[in-house]
């Protein structure tokens, strides 16, 4: 009985991850606002959208390498294609961004929040003003964002892709703010999208769980502290098109997140040796 439980779970639980019901022609014309663009994921995000043939406004912090990006989509197909330079860590930006978009695009389909706020690796060092910084990169920019589109998205009935991190479903160490961000962005929308179904807003939140990033800062800023490897940036960026484009509430990529953040439940306060099997404990220490 227990075999039979174990393999109808486990079937439907793969069933689940099979599910495929993308159609690549519902982002033909599609109205994206795409931040973090410049590099990594985002630049990879901005590609596949390209060549499906939605129209972008594209930001990132620094202007050379999003020139470049906007040329590339260009080739790729994109019909249109817009780019604003813009420092997130600046209170007085996002509505910027949002009414730049709104203006180039006519309204938004898709907000696809991206963006990235690093921090090295290492025991806090209580620092608030960095700690400050970070939540305004990492959270309350994106509560800007969606608080200035939503109207927008109300009237298209579009879709908030929000491009997370395991770090907010599951604490490690040496990451204290970094991971305070990460959990308040998983509780606010997680909690927004229950006030849309309860009012009736046909706006779609999708979540994004992703790993360790494939990009220079966050590479950078776990250099030697950590063994997990970067996710790649065209598969992850795929991942995250398909779970916004068929409006799904959570994208877990890799795969096995999913079971890491189930696992949590059962294992709340992990031994320190699974921890040490994912950092370089002597490297933090030193941090």
């Amino acid at each position: 009985m227990k075999v039979l439980l174990f393999t109808g779970l486990g079937a439907l639980f793969f069933a689940y991850y099979w599910a495929d019901n993308f159609d690549p022609a519902s982002l033909q014309g599609a109205r994206v606002l795409l931040t973090g663009a410049s590099a990594g994921l985002g630049e990879e995000l901005a590609y596949h959208y390209a060549r499906l043939g939605s129209h972008l406004v594209l930001t990132a912090h620094t202007e050379a390498l999003l020139q470049k990006v906007v040329g590339n989509c260009r080739k790729l197909g994109a019909p249109k294609v817009f780019y604003i330079a813009a420092d997130m860590a600046s209170r007085e930006v996002p509505e910027r961004v949002v009414q730049f978009a709104l203006d180039k695009l006519g309204g938004l389909d898709y907000l696809v929040l991206n963006h990235l706020g690093a921090a090295p690796a290492g025991t806090w060092t209580r620092s608030v003003h960095r700690t400050s910084w970070l939540m305004q990169v990492n959270f309350l920019s994106y509560v800007q964002l969606t608080s200035l589109a939503l109207p927008s998205l109300t009237d298209s009935k579009g879709s908030l892709v929000v491009v997370s991190s395991l770090l907010g479903r599951v604490p490690t160490s040496f990451s204290s703010p970094y991971s305070a961000a990460k959990f308040a962005l998983d509780s606010f929308f997680g909690s927004l999208q229950r006030e849309l179904d309860v009012q009736d807003v046909n706006v779609a939140i999708t979540m994004c769980i992703l790993g360790l990033r494939d990009h220079a800062s966050a590479a950078e800023g776990v250099r030697g502290v950590t063994r997990v490897k970067a996710a790649l940036g065209p598969k992850a960026a795929l991942a995250v098109i398909r779970g916004g484009a068929t409006r799904v509430s959570r994208v877990f990529y890799p795969w096995r997140f999913h079971m890491l953040c189930l696992l949590r439940t059962w294992l709340p306060r992990p031994k320190a040796w699974f921890i040490r099997q994912e950092l370089n404990a002597t490297a933090t220490a030193a941090a």
